[in-house]
């Protein structure tokens, strides 16, 4: 099951849907203080891990961020070898001031906008389809 690559098909059906919940990016070094359930994304890089949670478990844990995101997911099952959707997406959220985080798994693409901007950003991004 390789995914859509076709970027006018992608466009119109990628159908975004906002994921509940408030969502942060922070950095540990120790995953013993967090059940692996719970995160929503691992990434390794030099300087450290970087984890995507819900904000209130990183309240609990006491863990800092400085970016309090919402989840969006494209619900289309675009291909990791797609041209084009990220950039197209990216642009419109752009020329509206909005910022994208972007997270691109097997399935779907997935994007984290700032809260105060998540209405616009599902704005913009179900104009796609109409």
């Amino acid at each position: 099951m390789s995914g859509e690559k076709n970027l006018e098909k992608l466009l119109k059906t990628m159908k975004p849907e906002l994921q509940i919940g408030e969502y942060v990016f922070c950095v540990i070094a120790d995953f013993t203080q967090i059940n692996g359930k719970d995160i929503i994304l691992v990434f390794k890089e030099k300087e450290g891990n970087t984890i995507i949670i819900k904000k209130e478990l990183a309240d609990s844990l006491q863990l800092d961020y400085c970016f309090i995101a919402s989840w969006i997911t494209l619900t289309v099952h675009s291909s990791l070898e797609a041209v084009g959707l990220t950039a197209a997406f990216s642009n419109a959220l752009s020329q509206e001031g909005i910022s994208c985080n972007v997270v691109a798994a097997f399935y779907h693409d997935h994007i984290f906008v700032n809260i105060k901007d998540t209405d616009k950003a599902m704005e913009i991004l179900n104009r796609f389809s109409n």
